[in-house]
Formats: C-alpha cells, sequence, structure tokens
C-alpha cells in the first residue's frame, strides 16, 4: 500500500469523520473504497490509465492522451512499429 496526503475542505472532513464513525471504517478505507467505485464507474478512464501504466515511453503516453478510441497495446505498438 502507498501513503497519500490529500487537502480536502472542512465540511468534507467532518463529513467523512462522521460517515466512517457511523460505518465503522477508517477514512482512508471510505476513500479507498470511493476511489475503487469511480474507476469502475469510469471504464474509459481506468483502461485509459491501463494504458499509460503499459506505455513504454512519453510518446506513447502522449498518443494515449490525444486519441479518444483506444486500442490494445500489441495493436498501438504494431501500427507505431514501436
Amino acid at each position: 500500500m502507498h501513503r497519500l496526503n490529500l487537502t480536502i475542505d472542512e465540511a468534507l472532513y467532518e463529513k467523512a469523520r462522521a460517515v466512517s464513525f457511523i460505518e465503522k471504517k477508517s477514512i482512508s478505507q471510505l476513500i479507498r473504497e470511493s476511489l475503487q467505485e469511480y474507476l469502475e464507474k469510469n471504464s474509459k478512464v481506468d483502461y485509459q490509465a491501463s494504458l499509460i501504466l503499459e506505455a513504454k515511453d512519453e510518446k506513447e503516453i502522449l498518443d494515449i492522451l490525444a486519441n479518444d478510441e483506444f486500442i490494445e497495446n500489441n495493436e498501438f505498438q504494431k501500427k507505431y512499429n514501436l
């Protein structure tokens, strides 16, 4: 697991504290679950993130970000002779 510093406004923090007390979960656990749910609901962003993590260089990352139609990594490599 990685540690992450996060800045949020006071009202959001207080609400998160209250929810964590009610659900008997840490605020960290609530944030992990919320982020996981966000990624699952936003499959395009999740898929784009996966492609970026597999990218071999900056050009490939920039191409991924510039293109709205994503292709599998091996197809991308063939297309750009990588």
